[in-house]
């Protein structure tokens, strides 16, 4: 977009603009706003979803800004008054405080440069405020001679925007996958676990190719989604592992240049003392700046988590087909109607919207490989996809964890068998030959199964007319219980 197309800058709720002024020159700036020419020239360059940066990666920012502006201190690199003024404003920023303040479109440079800028215009801002000083003094002379926060020299000191972008998606996502997404997945294991043990004597017909198969308990289906969920659970602690490692200190493309050989480990350590969740150093800047495999490799667990779910709400609503003219061997909990034509009409809309979370994380995954991809998002020393990435990852695991939800509060708590149903499609069903097969044979069996289909009958029935077995025997081996279980 050349300046000649640019939108006006946007404005204060008074209509009044300040000039505030970068390496490029002067820039009007919404006047009370707290982020100053960098961002606005942003904010006139991207106009191109209206989606700015998701509030997590903003709030790991705060928390960043914070870390490095202590360790600063630590080193004796950053004065204390100054740094416990950042500390102060950083601190309001991870809170949420200021999000309004953070409008930079997701499409921006692919390196995230804008948005660590806003980070440091809105926390120099900041301090002016609490310094009684007008906004956009930080490049003000006599400000900063008098003990001011310049948002490059201070604020951003030691860091490069192609270490604390990355960096920043690491702590937004490893965050928000265990505060968000470990404990709804670990609550839908649960649930899962509940049922199947409830439902561990209720006997139902199984079904390969979706035709009729050898008899399985109710529970033991469930206990298969139950340990889906729970595999989900450890996967995603490989997905945390692989983003507890931190790209802070490579700075500009790994070397670690204009910044202290500690500063990164010490960062890292004083991140993991204020969340709780432990994070490192990447023992390996160059890759940890050049690629985003650790994003491939978690995107890839939730992607198989989608999976998990859209075959566990297939299974849920295929089962609970009907109610009359379907398969109904469960009843699945009304929560809304389901027709404005049809009267009486329930929809498994739980289930559906489950399946919709997961195609869109299916396609998420594939925008996160795509912005990893060598020649399209990762180019030498620097991937350039970054904020996409970021954006994709978070929707992924803020999907996923509501998907989790609705469907353990809305759908499983009141999920019910039908007991009665199961029982009579197991009666009918044609794979209960299988079992005479060891007594009989396979090709008598087979001969039993096709007479029933074409008289209507049962193998039982039809069994019995014949003489097969004894009737004692016959029963024995045609006990459904028997079936789920070896031998």
């Amino acid at each position: 977009m050349t300046p000649q197309t640019m939108t006006p800058p946007p404005v204060s709720k008074h209509g009044a603009t300040r000039i505030e002024k970068d390496t490029m020159g002067e820039m009007p700036v919404p006047a009370d706003a707290l982020y100053g020419a960098s961002t606005q020239r942003a904010v006139l360059n991207f106009p191109v979803s209206g989606r700015p940066v998701p509030g997590a990666v903003i709030h790991a920012y705060g928390l960043l800004k914070s870390a490095c502006a202590q360790v600063n201190r630590d080193l004796g690199l950053l004065d204390a008054p100054r740094a416990g003024a950042i500390i102060k404003a950083a601190e309001q920023i991870a809170r949420g405080e200021h999000d309004a303040h953070f409008p930079i479109d997701i499409f921006q440079t692919g390196s995230g440069t804008s948005t660590n800028m806003n980070a440091n215009e809105v926390i120099a801002n900041l301090v002016c405020l609490d310094r009684g000083a007008p906004i956009g003094s930080s490049k003000n002379a006599e400000y900063l001679a008098a003990g001011g926060v310049h948002p490059n020299d201070h604020v951003n000191m030691g860091q490069s925007s192609n270490d604390t972008f990355p960096t920043a998606m690491h702590i937004a996502s490893a965050l928000q996958i265990s505060g968000r997404l470990v404990p709804a997945v670990r609550s839908i294991a649960q649930a899962l676990e509940t049922l199947a043990q409830r439902w561990d004597s209720v006997i139902k017909i199984g079904r390969t190719h979706l035709q009729d198969a050898t008899p399985i308990r109710l529970g033991q289906e469930f206990s298969g989604y139950a340990a889906q969920m729970r595999h989900a659970e450890e996967r995603l602690g490989q997905a945390m592992a692989a983003l507890s490692h931190l790209p802070l200190g490579g700075t500009a493309v790994g070397t670690g240049i204009n910044t202290h050989p500690e500063f990164g480990s010490r960062v890292a350590a004083s991140l993991t003392k204020t969340t709780g969740f432990h994070f490192h150093e990447a023992t390996n800047h160059f890759e940890a700046q050049h690629a985003k495999d650790a994003f491939v490799l978690a995107s890839g667990v939730m992607k198989t988590i989608a999976v998990s779910l859209s075959k566990i709400a297939g299974d849920v609503r295929l089962m609970g087909c009907g109610p009359r003219c379907g398969i109904g061997e469960l009843k699945l909990p009304a929560v809304q109607p389901g027709s404005s034509i049809m009267p009486g009409k329930v929809n498994p809309v739980i289930c559906e919207a489950v399946v919709m979370v997961s195609c869109q994380v299916v396609g998420n995954d594939q925008a996160i490989t795509l912005g990893a991809f060598g020649g399209v998002g990762s180019l030498l020393d620097l991937n350039v996809a970054m904020p996409m990435i970021a954006d994709n990852m978070l929707s992924s695991i803020t999907l996923l964890a509501g998907a989790c939800e609705i469907f353990e509060s809305r759908l499983l708590k009141g999920l019910e068998a039908d007991v009665q149903r199961c029982n009579e499609l197991i009666e009918g069903s044609l794979a209960m030959c299988t079992s005479l097969v060891p007594a009989i044979g396979y090709d008598k069996s087979a001969a039993l199964a096709k007479q029933a289909y074409a008289e209507g009958k049962t193998v039982r029935q039809v069994a019995l007319e014949q003489g097969v077995l004894p009737e004692a025997e016959l029963n024995r081996l045609l006990d459904p219980a028997k079936m789920t279980e070896p031998g």
